[in-house]
């Protein structure tokens, strides 16, 4: 018989700011591939919209990589979470992926706005129950949001 220690066999409580962290950035993640797919299904059912929707879109696919929990650099969770442990995003997002991309352009451009206006307003409001770390990613990722909802409302080549 071979003894590996002194346990109860029960697994230990995980730190909650860890399993907080975690749980955030997975449905941030989540919601950031769903925006992204948007982009996608926009880009092809209007492909003239390609060469402005680009560098939005890779923004957006930057957001995917910079929140995943296994992101290279991604801060380990310090302090203790501030929010109820019922994890990000409990903002109700809209989905961003929601519907058929509208056959007129500039309706589909509305869609797109609308879809990183109400991710960019989830995000803000799950800053209040994000580590501190988590939190100024959220509020970068939230801002470019904003900047997005911006461009793809406002006419390209107009002066403000």
């Amino acid at each position: 018989m071979l003894l590996t220690g002194c346990t109860d066999g029960r697994p230990k409580a995980a730190d909650p700011a860890i399993s907080l962290e975690r749980r955030m950035r997975e449905a941030a993640v989540r919601d950031s591939a769903r925006l992204l797919e948007r982009y996608d299904s926009t880009t092809a059912a209007h492909p003239a919209l390609a060469g402005r929707l680009a560098p939005l879109r890779a923004a957006v696919a930057a957001h995917v990589s910079a929140l995943s929990p296994a992101a290279p650099g991604a801060p380990s969770p310090s302090g203790s979470p501030s929010a109820s442990p019922s994890g990000g995003t409990g903002a109700a997002a809209p989905s961003a992926s929601a519907g058929p991309v509208p056959a007129k352009a500039e309706e589909a451009l509305t869609a797109l706005a609308d879809a990183e206006r109400g991710l960019s307003e989830a995000r803000t409001i799950d800053l209040a129950g994000a580590p501190a770390e988590l939190a100024r990613l959220l509020a970068s990722v939230a801002a470019c949001g904003a900047v997005h909802v911006y461009l793809l409302t406002s006419t390209p080549g107009a002066k403000p």
